[in-house]
């Protein structure tokens, strides 16, 4: 998907063990047009843009890791808060860009 003329792009910094759980479900974003490949190579030294279909995109990875018992069966573990909060300041920014 091409971003048009009224496209919003948001720059977040994700670093540390948010971006390591966000990178271990790459595999789950294979038809999102590019965006595992850019997570992958993304070191979280910067913030990286974001559109609303990538956010959009995030938010179902993350939902569907969080609640697989498998990935994470010990909802206690540093690495399930990690992609709580991630999930969390996704959905800060999203409301505050587009309401």
């Amino acid at each position: 998907m091409k971003p048009g003329l009224g496209d919003v792009k948001l720059n977040i910094l994700i670093t540390g063990d948010e971006l390591h759980e966000l990178k271990r479900f790459t595999i789950d974003m294979a038809e999102a047009f590019g965006l595992d490949r850019r997570i992958e190579a993304y070191s979280g030294k910067r913030p990286i843009g974001f559109h609303r279909w990538d956010l959009d995109c995030l938010s179902a990875v993350i939902d569907n890791a969080l609640k697989d018992a498998r990935e994470y069966p010990d909802k206690a573990s540093s690495s399930y808060a990690a992609l709580k909060r991630l999930q969390a300041k996704l959905e800060t920014e999203c409301r505050n860009a587009w309401g």
